[in-house]
């Protein structure tokens, strides 16, 4: 692929961007880029701009150039065909336009490189099976509407794991016990290798090769991606004496919307300057490697590399070798400097290779690089499991052990799981599961010596005496499900935590962009505002417009009532329903005895003009439907939802997401939702 030749220009320090507050983590969705969206896409996939619209929850509507669009087109997504786009494209008003190649594969590779090149963003897909979350995944990423990285710096630990496979297909089918622990996946695209026609490998993989190679990677895995480009020099493969075949690679992976991009700080200025200007919502991981032997902690040069990386990197990464296992206690005293020194960032990432600095991969909290027993090759010397980690962590006496407690009224699955979790990550906590018995049973449990914290199902009342704080979702939902304890200076602290609205809230942004609720009516049906408030909750963390309320009223005395319920409605009656706007979902928190009651409901707004899909197709008008009851029920309302054009999630979805934030809040570690769902084979309610 050809790209333009760098100016070298001296400009200022860029300084990143405004967090945009995204659904990963913050208790409210940022709005994002709100450009109108151009789908560029190739002869006979227009259908391709209808599932971006319904993605996004907008309308669409085809153009015949960047020109035709002018002022028309805000709020509404336009698919453009190839031939087209390229008349004017060089021309379009990038202030206004935000261009996205969607490029077929099965059309044939590579993509058209003019529109490569020339377009804000490139989505790759396959026709059949085709991905819908990972699209939603893209966009969201791209337009600023979910952020990663604010969830994950402020983890107390953050892992990822590196694909050391010459073809991610072969680690798919065992990608979902692999990334057990790890907070993200690194694609290192040097070590991969490309087939040529004569049985040989390309001695650099194309980028058409590397294209499809992370859209394979991106459909198995809800974690981010680490793209990797490592040189010879560096215990890689790529050629150093090529500097602008990096910069390619590299800026294909911020149009590919790959989340954090790893860039060598040998490479001259302007190219590490000009990725990180144009980097988007990705995040660069400035990397420092020395092999030398001769490095030292302790002196000045270590200081001006991490002041040259964090110019343009919003993560920095030290890699060394040493000689003496004494050098790690050198590395932890910079460690502590740097954290001293910098107290906004960037953060460090910074470990020791070899078996001599293993002790350093215990010690580093930033994205530590981890490996697998079922991986081919470590990636580094030395590299560790997250169980050897956690393992050498509890030796040191940093990761004491600690009673986690399941606390339920009936039994459940999630102990089980719990148990299998914590082997697989090497956890030495003994997990124990109690009946929730008669009122105070709850504050004797948490009154233990070595109480590390607790699942409560069902939930208990936010009002407890002996849990002295609360979140912030646990106070406006007035609910616990979840109770952490923290170490501090006067003893353990407990707080109180609600973890099921993440659940339902991640299950609502499985397939649909957030952007597809702002504004937007929503219904939920439900017995009472107590059973109704967690997922109220939720649809208010993505701007929901008027939530419709169905069989409870939420009085004075309701959960969060200073805020939570502001701006609802209760349904009174038939003629109330249909005075109400299409509802973009409607949420289901009846016990499975009365689930079927949503069904009159879901029939009703089903048979709205232009509301049902076509088979195939997707019509923009992006419905969802969330049961939340779990146990035998009289009638399944998913059957008459899915029968009337309906999206459908069920307690299994909403459980398995909910399980995955209980674990990072009891014990800091990360477990993907697929292999939530794959451990489980069932709900986890």
């Amino acid at each position: 692929m050809a790209t333009k030749p760098l100016q070298a220009v001296v400009l200022p320090t860029p300084v990143p961007p405004a967090s945009a507050n995204g659904v990963a983590n913050g208790e409210r969705a940022g709005g994002g880029d709100t450009r109108t969206v151009i789908i560029v896409h190739g002869p006979g996939q227009e259908g391709i701009v209808s599932v971006f619209a319904d993605v996004l929850g907008k309308p669409f509507r085809l153009a015949t150039s960047f020109r035709s669009v002018a002022d028309t087109g805000h709020g509404t997504v336009i698919g453009l065909r190839a031939d087209d786009a390229k008349v004017d494209i060089h021309e379009r008003d990038r202030s206004r336009i935000v261009a996205i190649h969607a490029h077929c594969v099965n059309l044939g590779m590579p993509p058209d490189a003019e529109l490569s090149s020339e377009c804000d963003y490139e989505f790759l897909y396959a026709e059949k099976p085709f991905f819908r979350r990972d699209l939603a995944r893209f966009i969201s990423f791209t337009l600023g509407q979910i952020n990663h990285h604010e969830a994950l710096i402020t983890k107390p630990r953050t892992y990822f794991i590196s694909t050391t496979f010459p073809d991610v297909r072969t680690a798919l089918p065992n990608l979902d016990i692999l990334t057990v622990g790890s907070d993200a996946v690194e694609l290192r695209v040097d070590l991969l290798k490309e087939p040529l026609s004569d049985g040989t490998f390309s001695s650099v993989p194309s980028i058409s090769y590397v294209g499809e190679q992370v859209m394979l990677l991106r459909q198995r895995t809800e974690l981010p991606i680490i793209f990797t480009t490592r040189c010879t020099k560096e215990n890689g493969k790529f050629p150093m004496e090529n500097p602008q075949l990096f910069y390619e690679y590299l800026y294909r992976a911020v149009q590919w919307g790959v989340e954090y991009i790893d860039v060598e700080i040998w490479l001259p200025e302007e190219i590490r300057r000009s990725l990180y200007e144009k980097r988007g919502n990705s995040k660069i991981i400035s990397a420092f490697h020395d092999f030398s032997g001769a490095f030292r902690w302790p002196s000045e040069r270590a200081q001006e590399i991490f002041r040259d990386s964090r110019r343009y990197g919003d993560i920095v990464k030290m890699i060394t070798v040493i000689n003496d296992v004494s050098e790690n206690y050198e590395l932890e005293y910079f460690r502590s400097q740097i954290r001293a020194n910098n107290p906004s960032g960037p953060a460090l990432s910074a470990v020791n290779m070899g078996r001599l600095g293993q002790i350093s991969r215990a010690f580093n909290t930033v994205f530590s690089p981890i490996t697998h027993p079922l991986l081919p090759i470590v990636a580094a010397p030395g590299q560790m499991s997250a169980a050897e980690i956690n393992s050498s962590l509890a030796t040191m006496s940093q990761l004491p052990r600690k009673t986690i407690f399941a606390i339920t009224s009936r039994p459940s699955a999630q102990t089980a799981f719990f148990e299998k979790c914590f082997n697989e990550l090497g956890l030495t906590h003994r997990l124990s599961a109690v009946d929730r018995g008669p009122k105070g049973n709850i504050e004797s449990f948490c009154s233990q010596p070595d109480f590390g914290g607790a699942y409560l199902n069902p939930p208990i009342a936010a009002a407890q005496a002996y849990i002295p704080q609360l979140s912030d979702a646990a106070r406006a939902i007035g609910a616990i499900d979840t109770i952490t304890a923290h170490a501090t200076a006067a003893g353990s602290q407990l707080i109180g935590d609600n973890a099921m609205w993440k659940g339902i809230r991640a299950t609502l942004t499985r397939d649909f962009a957030p952007a597809a609720y702002r504004g937007r009516a929503a219904i939920v049906v439900a017995s009472s505002a107590d059973d109704a408030s967690t997922a109220v909750f939720a649809l208010r963390s993505l701007n929901v417009g008027t939530i419709y309320t169905v069989g409870f009223r939420a009085g004075e005395s309701a959960p969060g009532a200073a805020g939570l319920w502001q701006g609802s409605e209760a349904f009174t009656g038939v003629e109330s329903v249909q005075r109400v706007e299409m509802p973009v979902v409607v949420v289901s928190a009846l016990p499975p005895s009365r689930s079927h009651l949503v069904q009159p409901l879901l029939r009703h707004f089903g048979a709205w003009p232009g509301a049902r899909r076509v088979a195939g197709k997707e019509s923009g008008s992006g419905r969802i439907f969330v049961d939340l009851a779990s146990g035998p029920r009289k009638g399944d309302p998913r059957v008459v939802a899915e029968s009337c054009g309906w999206t459908c999630y069920g307690v299994a979805d909403t459980g398995a997401f909910a399980t995955v934030e209980v674990l990072r809040l009891l014990v800091g570690q990360n477990v993907p939702y697929s292999f939530v769902r794959l451990a489980s084979g069932r709900s986890l309610s």
